[in-house]
């Protein structure tokens, strides 16, 4: 999708979506992605009260602000994932995404696990990231779910932007089998941290290549959409594209307005990977990687002089 201005009202952006929903269904898509944030600007690069965030949560889903792209699609058929902002009946935020089926019926939801950001906004910048501040950091793991005959059982599952730079999130949909993984987002175009260290072509740059690797490494399909453009005054990149299990990229976007990008996924061609190089029942050495779950932060190693000292005095 384009960008989604502050001022566009949500009758506005749902009707860009139903045309897209339209256009892809038109040429046989069977599953459509949408993006992370998909009905609302990307509001938490802005400062904002309580009061405020209520216009950019959805309470229930499907909602009536939103029930005609649901009613729309189930009578195409089609299914679609798509990402928004929760707000649970305690009043708690996530920044979340679902999966629908072909019947309307929501097969899975996730809940963003990796948030970038602040809690506090930064002073004297025009643009925030403050996605700790307003959403809760995602309570359902990574999850994956088989889906039905329209999707031949497919087994997948979803991340939400920053996700996709984890490798860890990967490997745990892995290791449920997941052969087709959609992610949505919205990433800056600008350095959210201040400085001009990346620019718009570095950070698409690294959006494909971490797609492609990790696919690949859990011989797994991707499908990574974005928001793109210039929204409010602040860029974000596109980049969109659909990945197979070798790590290749078979389509992908060429604007950063909205744009319908097609393939066709053979589920037969993760079983290549998870069969040999990554077959992770033969291969993996999980009493290894312990610290991947016991650490946040990086411990470096003791200084080399300390080793050797220590190595000399054990061969007294």
């Amino acid at each position: 999708m384009g960008p989604t201005q502050k001022a566009d009202s949500r009758e506005h952006t749902l009707g860009r979506m139903l045309e897209l929903l339209e256009t892809a269904a038109a040429r046989d898509a069977s599953l459509i992605v949408f993006p992370e944030l998909a009905f609302t600007t990307f509001f938490p690069r802005w400062y904002l009260e309580d009061g405020a965030l209520y216009q950019y949560s959805e309470r229930s889903m499907p909602n009536p602000a939103v029930q005609r792209l649901f009613d729309r699609a189930r009578a195409l058929p089609v299914g679609f994932y798509i990402g928004y902002a929760e707000q649970t009946p305690d009043e708690r935020r996530y920044n979340c995404s679902i999966l629908v089926d072909c019947d309307g019926k929501i097969l899975g939801c996730y809940r963003k696990v990796h948030l970038p950001g602040s809690v506090e906004p930064r002073g004297g910048a025009r643009y925030q990231q403050l996605e700790k501040r307003y959403f809760a950091y995602g309570d359902l793991g990574f999850p994956a779910f088989r889906a039905g005959a329209d999707w031949r059982h497919a087994i997948i599952g979803m991340m939400i932007c920053n996700d996709r730079r984890w490798p860890e999130a990967w490997r745990v949909l892995g290791l449920q089998g997941v052969e087709l993984v959609c992610v949505g987002y919205n990433s800056a175009a600008y350095d959210p941290n201040g400085g001009a260290t990346e620019d718009a072509a570095l950070r698409t740059f690294h959006s494909k290549p971490v797609t492609q690797a990790t696919a690949y490494m859990n011989a797994t399909w991707a499908i990574a959409v974005a928001k793109a453009g210039d929204e409010d005054g602040s860029g974000l990149i596109g980049g969109s594209c659909i990945v197979d299990p070798t790590g290749r990229i078979v389509a992908e976007a060429e604007t950063l307005a909205d744009e319908v990008v097609v393939a066709d996924l053979d589920l037969d061609l993760c079983r290549q990977g998870k069969d040999r190089m990554f077959n992770f029942a033969a291969h993996r050495r999980p009493e290894q990687y312990s610290v991947i779950t016991e650490r946040a932060g990086i411990i470096e190693p003791t200084a080399l002089s300390a080793i050797a000292t220590n190595l000399s005095e054990a061969r007294r």
